[in-house]
Order: structure tokens, then C-alpha cells, then sequence
């Protein structure tokens, strides 16, 4: 096991009509001036931010507003976010949405104190990491991203479509009210993208150099167990109380850093498929469903135990031969996207299967011209990421 610093203070409410305790959460927290951003009508027409609203009056809080987040959340509406934070000369952002809402917000709250630099160049890292942002409180209404307890975040850039990832202590939401029953209007697409992004932030720490690190692995595997099963249950039934409960706090933890202690992470699959969803406009998760398979395959020979434990541990696949246990579980992991009705391939994406000059200038990007190679379990090069974009560039 590496060294490591924990760090994850949010302060959580979860269950029915959490969404109540927002108004004496954000006044603990010091909230006098809140701006409040959301996403599309959903959150007006069911009440929701109504509700929110009443919750800061209480309060006495000041409170204004700014919707139109979309999925895959833009660097301009985050900018414009800022600036009305600045106008409004609030003192807290509350999110009120899913993971784009929550990374607009932590992006404006950004914004907002450090309006000398350019938001871009900031979460480009162009510029040192600034040590001060507006706090950020979440009501979260979409299980998946895990932003609610994360120290990250993800802008795309309209204008090049680049879309990155940035992480920064200071945008860690000091607070978050979770009631699962405020996933039970969403699409089954939604819920379907969202158990693949939760399974994909655990994936993606599992899958690691690092040995002998055992209690993070039994979490790491009890999560993934969890949310295969429940998240299954969620899909099929979206009014399933239960099944949500576990798919909302497997959300939270598997994005919180502990599912990764003592061990570097890898997020090959996700840098892949940001460039995907940069380009295309992608929905996060069925980007990651659709390239895992092939990352898999591609790397597995590197530790083919490992892969081998995941499929026994997470599936309970009884193979004796490491390696035909190895590809069992890549298979079985494939099947459950399928049953999310999830992309397996990008051919099975909006955009189609693509020309291999697109390849290779997704892999370009993603590797910035072979100056970066991208991952830890197996760190791969420009040459290894245009061979997986081809593996899983069919139909």
C-alpha cells in the first residue's frame, strides 16, 4: 500500500425529503448570498427548486438563480456563472442537478474569486493552482458522476471541444442533501449512463500497479458488487426505492477517493472517452461502456490475475485458468453494459464508426501529439491508444 492523504468532509444528508434540510445545511455553512445554478425545466416543473427556494427564505438567505446546464458541461455557461456569482456578490453556489450542474458550479465557484485568470487556463493548468474558491453546496437529483464528494470535475470547451478533467481540494462540495426519490421521473437512459459511470470510477482505481492493498480492494469489490446488482434493479424498475438508495451512495463513494486509497488510479478509459465526448458530445457513459472492452482486452496480459480476482471477486465466475478467468470477466462486464442497453463498441455510439484519420486525431489529442501517456496499469502511448480506439471502432 502507498502513502496517502484522506481527505473527504462533505457533509451529508441522505434519505427521503433531504432536499428539506438546504436551507439550515447552507446556514450552517455560512451561507448569507447563494446563487443557485440547474440544469434544463426538470427541477422547475417538478417543484423542486421552488422547493429550495422556501428552504433559503427560511433561512433569510439571499438567493438568485441560473439554469441551462447541459450534459457534458460547457465552459461558457460555467463563465457566465461566475459572473453572475461576482454581480450577485455571493457567497456560496448551490447546485441543484446531477454531476454537469454540480461541475458547472465548482467551475463558477472558481471563477468567481480568481476573475484575473482565465477559467480555461486555470482548468488547463496553464497557470498555478489557485487556493481559494466560493463554497459549493449540492442537491443531487442524478446518481452517477459522484461530484457531490469529489474533489473533481470536467469542463468541455465549445469552441476547440476539448473537455477535461480537473481536481482541486477546494471545490470538494461542503455540503449535499440526498433523497433517491428524486431520481424517479428521470429517462432509463439516465440511470443506465449513471450506474456505468459509478462502476467505471471504481474500474478505474481497481485496475492499478499496486499490490497487497487489500481493505481498499474488498471495498473497491463490495461496491462494484453492489452497484451491478442494485444498479440492474434501478434500470429495470426507476421508481425501486431501494435499489436507488444504493445506487445514489455507491455514486458518492466511488468518486469520494476511497475506493482508490493507497494505490495511483488509471482513468485511461475516461481521458479516451472524454475526447469522444469533446468531440461528438457524447454522453459520459455510454463513452466509457463503449471503449472499456477494448482498454480491457488491450492491457489485461499486464496482470492477467488481476482481472482474473475481478471476475471472481465482482461476478463470481468459477475459472480455475487465470487467463481464460481473465477474459471471462471482460465478457461478463460487456454483457452487463448490454443489459444496461449500453454501447459496447463505438460503432454503437451516435456518431458511427469512424475514418482512421478521426482515430488517430482522438488519439492525438488525448495523448497531447505522444507527449503524455495516459494511465498507470498499463501506461499507454499514442501508437497504444490508436490501437484501442480501433479495437472498439466497429459496429
Amino acid at each position: 500500500m502507498q502513502d496517502f492523504t484522506q481527505y473527504t468532509p462533505t457533509d451529508i444528508v441522505f434519505g427521503r425529503d433531504a432536499e428539506k434540510e438546504t436551507g439550515r445545511l447552507a446556514k450552517k455553512w455560512g451561507a448569507e448570498r447563494v446563487l443557485i445554478i440547474y440544469g434544463g425545466g426538470s427541477v422547475v416543473k417538478s417543484g423542486l427548486l421552488k422547493s429550495v427556494e422556501q428552504q433559503l427564505d427560511k433561512e433569510g438567505i439571499e438567493h438568485t438563480s441560473i439554469g441551462g446546464v447541459q450534459p457534458n458541461a460547457r465552459l461558457a455557461l460555467a463563465q457566465k456563472a461566475g459572473m453572475s456569482a461576482i454581480k450577485f456578490k455571493a457567497n456560496m453556489i448551490l447546485a441543484v442537478g446531477g454531476g454537469s450542474v454540480i461541475d458547472t458550479a465548482k467551475a463558477a465557484a472558481l471563477s468567481a474569486v480568481n476573475q484575473d485568470s482565465e477559467l480555461w487556463d486555470i482548468w488547463t493548468r496553464q497557470i498555478p493552482a489557485p487556493d481559494c474558491a466560493l463554497p459549493v453546496g449540492v442537491v443531487l437529483t442524478i446518481a452517477a458522476a459522484g461530484s457531490e464528494m469529489s474533489d473533481s470535475a470536467v469542463l468541455t470547451n465549445e469552441e476547440t471541444g476539448k473537455k477535461k478533467g480537473f481536481s482541486l481540494d477546494i471545490i470538494r462540495p461542503i455540503f449535499a442533501v440526498m433523497d433517491p426519490a428524486l431520481m424517479f421521473t428521470l429517462p432509463k437512459d439516465q440511470i443506465a449512463c449513471g450506474v456505468v459511470d459509478i462502476l467505471m470510477h471504481t474500474l478505474e482505481r481497481y485496475f492499478t500497479p499496486v499490490e497487497g492493498n487489500m481493505l481498499t480492494d474488498e471495498i473497491a469489490e463490495g461496491l462494484m458488487r453492489t452497484i451491478t446488482t442494485q444498479g440492474l434493479k434501478a434500470y429495470q424498475n426507476p421508481s425501486d426505492y431501494e435499489a436507488l438508495s444504493e445506487v445514489m451512495w455507491c455514486s458518492s463513494l466511488s468518486h469520494n477517493g476511497l475506493t482508490g486509497l493507497g494505490r495511483a488510479n488509471d482513468f485511461t478509459c475516461h481521458k479516451l472517452g472524454h475526447e469522444l465526448s469533446g468531440m461528438f458530445d457524447t454522453p459520459h457513459g455510454a463513452s466509457l461502456s463503449a471503449l472499456w472492452g477494448s482498454w480491457a482486452r488491450y492491457v489485461y496480459q499486464t496482470d492477467p490475475e488481476r482481472f482474473a480476482n475481478y471476475g471472481r471477486k465482482v461476478w463470481g465466475i468459477d475459472i480455475e485458468d487465470t487467463d481464460e478467468a481473465a477474459q471471462a470477466a471482460i465478457k461478463r462486464t460487456e454483457q452487463f453494459f448490454r443489459d444496461l442497453d449500453m454501447p459496447t463498441c463505438i460503432g454503437e455510439l451516435r456518431p458511427g464508426v469512424q475514418t482512421d484519420d478521426l482515430i488517430k486525431k482522438l488519439a492525438d489529442s488525448a495523448t497531447d501529439g505522444d507527449t503524455v501517456k495516459l494511465g498507470t496499469f498499463q501506461p499507454l502511448d499514442m501508437d497504444d491508444v490508436i490501437a484501442v480506439y480501433r479495437m472498439a471502432n466497429h459496429r
